[in-house]
């Protein structure tokens, strides 16, 4: 092993100032799949980008006490995205609206499941478009983009415990949406 293997890569946080473009390549990806999944790939590369943007204008007024870069730039995402809301509940609509998902030519034993897969999404996409858009932030930053709820409090700029609210509050709403499913009941 060499002596360079056990040097931890740099922090976000000292990138910040210094190499903002390291910061850029090490999160842009997970920030537009964020995003595509929120508003689909059109709106998500404008978001994305946007999102950096910003992140370097107030770079100098990051607080490395509210701890790591990444649910600073998933909060600048979330409140860019909140600006396209209504774009996001067309989105939500039109999935739950398609629940039949597309079996392909030679997939006959795999249609059952996945028609109970694509109502289930529908449903759940229906239930996501009547979440506030404070209990949905939360939820997919969870959900997508893998934050734990202290993160996503600190994304949303937001106490730890609202969080923790807002993302029980969304999991039931999830939960009731699945349990019109018999299947998921038993």
């Amino acid at each position: 092993m060499r002596e360079t293997d056990l040097v931890p890569p740099e922090s976000d946080t000292a990138l910040l100032q210094d190499r903002f473009a390291e910061v850029f390549d090490r999160h842009y990806e997970h920030i537009y799949a964020y995003a595509a999944r929120r508003l689909g790939p059109d709106l998500a590369e404008d978001v994305a980008s946007e999102t950096f943007l910003v992140a370097y204008d107030r770079r100098a007024g990051f607080d490395a006490a509210r701890g790591e870069v990444r649910p600073w730039l998933y909060g600048i995402a979330s409140n860019l995205i909140m600006r396209h809301s209504r774009a996001e509940a067309r989105r939500l609509r039109a999935f739950a609206r398609s629940a039949e998902p597309d079996t392909g030519p030679d997939d006959t034993e795999l249609v059952p499941g996945r028609v109970d897969a694509g109502g289930a999404r529908g449903r759940l996409a229906a239930a996501l478009n009547r979440l506030s858009l404070a209990d949905r932030d939360v939820l997919l930053l969870v959900a997508w983009a893998g934050l734990n709820q202290q993160e996503a409090a600190a994304a949303l700029g937001i106490p730890p415990g609202t969080a923790r609210s807002r993302l029980h509050r969304a999991r039931q709403e999830m939960r009731k949406a699945l349990a019109l499913d018999p299947k998921v009941a038993e």
